[in-house]
């Protein structure tokens, strides 16, 4: 169950984001079945991994059929990456002084929330927050990052108006800190571990 705070934190993220793409307008070219960002493994909170379950919770509610596949996803990619796992695969939690067996592990992997068929995500709504705020600009240490799909053509100034930048690190923080306190789980995990079946 994701904590209280999460609902919260989802409605900070997605009114910046909402905000950054009216900025951006014809920059931002993610559209339903554009699938680019769901290709590859990558890491994610426990209160991203919280939010997740809660939404295949409700998934299996409201259309069972769909969950039982996001279930099946899952299990294939974590039979076929199980192996490769770089941290403990019965847990999911990544071991950080593995970084570097990280950046090749899944790169080819579509999303288990992805539906093949579609290009939609069953999970949507619940997705975690590198999914929120994936194609708009954002602040890094090594400069602005955007997707390479969109902003084709803008000049640095052009990017730089649309940063999206929800000002909301610690209320996240806070609510991580009581997922992981629920989980019994610390530190990051991917989204195939996060829905993996309990053991």
């Amino acid at each position: 169950m994701a904590p209280e705070n999460d609902a919260r934190l989802v409605q900070i993220v997605d009114a910046a984001t909402a905000e950054a793409a009216r900025r951006a307008g014809a920059w931002v070219k993610c559209a339903p079945g554009c699938t680019q960002c769901c290709i590859g493994v990558f890491a994610i909170s426990q209160l991203d991994a919280a939010r997740l379950r809660t939404g295949l919770e409700a998934l299996a509610q409201s259309d069972p059929a769909r969950a039982k596949a996001v279930r099946e996803r899952v299990r294939q990619l974590i039979e076929h990456l199980a192996a490769e796992f770089p941290g403990d695969a019965r847990t999911g939690i990544l071991d950080p002084a593995r970084a570097d067996a990280f950046e090749d592990f899944g790169n080819d992997e579509p999303c288990p929330a992805l539906d093949p068929e579609t290009g939609w995500c069953d999970l949507y709504a619940a997705r975690p927050m590198t999914c929120r705020i994936f194609g708009l600009p954002l602040r890094t240490e090594e400069g602005l990052g955007v997707c390479e799909l969109c902003f084709r053509g803008a000049s640095e100034e052009e990017i730089a108006a649309c940063v999206v930048d929800p000002d909301c690190d610690e209320l996240e923080e806070e609510a991580n800190a009581e997922a992981e306190r629920s989980s019994g789980l610390r530190g990051e995990t991917v989204v195939a571990w996060a829905l993996m079946p309990p053991r």
